[in-house]
């Protein structure tokens, strides 16, 4: 239909007999068109995000703080040929701040997909698929989670305890929340667009402010918390810059 239209348009208008009004009618019709995409694409931006935050009392500074976003944070960047490289340079998780001992659940419905891999994040993790494609990753857990492969998990049950990757509980206890396919495990996401929570005033209350590394080519690319690169974990650096800002000294 939208085709015959801006066919129709294009046409003299002695060939398309129309009258003044017919014309103008035609207008609105082959707005509305044009801009059904747009509309559709904001309908999908709107959709609820599939998972919920991984604790369940509210931030605080007695509960939860986020201290690290996902993707091109400057402390990532900093560390991008050690620690992330095999994360293409990014932090390819969500870090929350919590006591020892603080009870994780499960962000969605799930199976059990392993328990104390070799995905890392010591001392202890969980790897929980999804029935959406997604999967869940939790590290630096306090003991090992006691489930077993292939358990069926429902969302807000209690699957863990938060830990320390120091094991000392003073150093930097904290989660350690990923989310990647449930396919391979190889892709990461950025938790934050897929988690319902206002992320902009839990970033606010956070234990220091959020920054993330610029490249000066494209001063305006992935330095936002929603707007961040999806991790291929194996491949190149997406953020090795030649102009890069904090400067890399």
């Amino acid at each position: 239909m939208l085709k015959r239209l801006r066919e129709a348009m294009t046409l003299p208008r002695r060939a398309c007999k129309c009258s003044p009004m017919g014309i103008a009618l035609m207008c609105i019709l082959v707005a509305g068109a044009l801009a059904f995409p747009e509309a559709e694409a904001a309908r999908a931006q709107s959709a609820e995000p599939p998972f919920n935050l991984p604790f369940e009392g509210e931030p605080g500074p007695d509960s939860w703080l986020l201290i690290q976003p996902y993707g091109n944070t400057q402390f990532a960047y900093r560390f991008r040929y050690t620690v992330y490289y095999a994360g293409q340079g990014l932090h390819f998780g969500v870090d929350l701040a919590a006591p020892c001992g603080t009870p994780v659940v499960a962000i969605g419905d799930g199976v059990v997909a392993s328990v104390d891999s070799w995905h890392g994040a010591a001392p202890h993790n969980l790897m929980i698929d999804h029935d959406n494609g997604y999967a869940s990753f939790y590290g630096h857990l306090l003991v090992r989670p006691n489930l077993r492969v292939g358990q069926r998990v429902r969302a807000g049950q209690v699957v863990a305890l938060s830990g320390d990757p120091d094991l000392t509980c003073i150093s930097r206890p904290h989660l350690h929340l990923e989310i990647r396919d449930a396919e391979t495990h190889t892709r990461a996401y950025n938790p934050l667009a897929l988690i319902g929570a206002d992320w902009q005033r839990i970033a606010l209350a956070g234990a220091e402010p959020v920054r993330f590394a610029q490249d000066l080519d494209q001063p305006r690319r992935w330095v936002t918390l929603q707007e961040q690169p999806e991790t291929r974990f194996g491949y190149p650096l997406l953020n090795d810059y030649a102009r890069p800002w904090p400067f890399d000294w």
